[in-house]
């Protein structure tokens, strides 16, 4: 029998209540990957600053490569390590810069993670934040050439097969905005600037990339809500975003090219996906509804988006929360219909 797969998706920057915050959907991840052979999620489930968790059988795959995957159109193949470049942004500070060449060579030393030579940027990326008038947060990159010829020189150069690119993030935020996410109520500013940067990356090199902001050092604040309080643990968020890359799948782009692996997976594999209940117009919730892949949406995971399965035409079972959704994962993994265990009286 062939393994049970599920999905885990948290869209990024629309502040979902689970997941919109430092890493705080890891828990979620833990406990999903306990009912499924396979647990694919992205970036956004799996960072948590400086915290992380290694979860055997999940897969950390970028948002664009989600995207990609969920259509059919590449496949993922595991990895036992990958050798890791970093990309460093021209626009970071002497000192900063210090701190995450200084992360880099803890995770190679401590824990054990290939990691390749490291490439700045020729010209500062000039990354910039955006508000939608959703709520969402994304952003623009002044010089996203600068980025891919980086990225280029890191795989050409020095072997790299995934990348972790730190770009330097303006102090100038929305101070109400940043308020609102320390205190645990709001959207991640940064988060939706983050995915433009590794879908780039994605889009173009087709290996696994993902990002970690370069910001400066802020005081201790007071009321910190925990869900935001990995994002005080040090200089940098780059620890989290090494071990993901260090065994994120590579992706098969054409199926063709590449000899078939046992271990190969592809979206026609997908036993279930799922997601927030109001944020399912995103690209890969789009494909898979298309297929036979059981949708699964979480009512309590409010978001700043209002995007319901139902208008969309996608046919999903609707949870309260995730415990629930550990269940009906359970029940459909073992065969059972889950209206089996429910009393209709």
């Amino acid at each position: 029998m062939r393994p049970y797969t599920a999905i885990l998706i948290v869209p990024t920057g629309v502040g979902a209540a689970i997941g919109g915050y430092a890493g705080d959907a890891i828990p979620v991840a833990r406990t999903l990957a306990q009912v499924c052979d396979r647990l694919i999620t992205h970036p956004n489930v799996l960072n948590g600053a400086s915290l992380y968790w290694n979860i055997p059988n999940a897969f950390y795959v970028e948002g664009y490569g989600l995207d990609k995957f969920a259509a059919g159109d590449w496949g993922l193949r595991p990895v036992r390590n990958n050798k890791v470049g970093l990309l460093l942004d021209q626009g970071i500070e002497p000192d900063l810069l210090l701190r995450h060449l200084q992360a880099a060579d803890a995770a190679r030393a401590t824990l054990g993670l290939t990691i390749t030579d490291y490439v700045i940027t020729d010209t500062p990326l000039n990354v910039e934040l955006r508000t939608s008038a959703s709520g969402a947060s994304w952003g623009t990159i002044g010089n996203p050439d600068s980025l891919l010829r980086g990225a280029e020189k890191l795989i050409q150069k020095t072997g790299a097969e995934a990348i972790a690119v730190v770009a330097r993030f303006p102090d100038d935020m929305d101070e109400d905005a940043v308020q609102n996410y320390r205190q645990g109520k709001g959207v991640d500013p940064l988060a939706g600037a983050e995915a433009v940067i590794s879908h780039l990356l994605v889009r173009n090199l087709q290996i696994p990339c993902a990002h970690s902001p370069a910001l400066a050092s802020a005081p201790p604040y007071p009321d910190l809500a925990p869900r935001s309080a990995a994002e005080e643990l040090g200089y940098t968020f780059l620890p989290s975003v090494l071990v993901g890359l260090s065994r994120a799948p590579q992706f098969i782009v054409e199926k063709q090219l590449f000899t078939s692996y046992q271990d190969d997976i592809w979206a026609d594999q997908i036993d279930a996906a799922i997601v927030p209940a109001n944020a399912c117009g995103g690209s890969a919730l789009l494909s898979l509804s298309q297929s036979q892949c059981q949708i699964i949406t979480v009512k309590d995971n409010k978001t700043q988006i209002q995007v319901p399965a139902q208008p969309l035409g996608i046919k999903s079972i609707q949870v309260n929360s995730y415990l629930e959704a550990v269940g009906l994962l359970l029940a459909l993994k073992a065969g059972i219909n889950p209206n089996a265990l429910v009393n209709h009286q």
